[in-house]
């Protein structure tokens, strides 16, 4: 399936919109991690387990739409916008949306 952030695709065109598709993942707070990560915060560098910990929540979100644009019988999903935001108690939310599309 074609993913994309763009609103159009090269040498393809837009046959039906079938839909906005979303995938909404949150990923709990882990003790060891944040631990680990105010330590780097402090002398400085990048946080490679919250590095992986994002990547692994923009996956999993993608992967929703991706799941739900084919039970639509998509062929694609354009205009993809991916959200990141932080909730209490050390909770991250991943929000993936785009239109659903069957393609000429």
């Amino acid at each position: 399936m074609i993913m994309t952030t763009t609103s159009t695709l090269q040498n393809a065109e837009v046959d039906q919109y079938l839909g906005v598709v979303s995938g909404e993942v949150i990923l709990g707070a882990n003790v060891v991690r944040d631990f680990l990560a105010s330590i780097t915060d402090v002398i400085g560098g990048r946080s490679g387990t919250y590095e992986n910990k994002l990547s692994e929540g923009r996956e999993m979100a993608l992967g929703e739409i991706e799941n739900k644009a084919r039970q639509m019988g998509a062929d694609a999903v354009i205009g993809i916008d991916l959200d990141f935001e932080t909730l209490r108690d050390g909770m991250m939310m991943v929000i993936a949306t785009g239109t659903a599309v069957k393609l000429k």
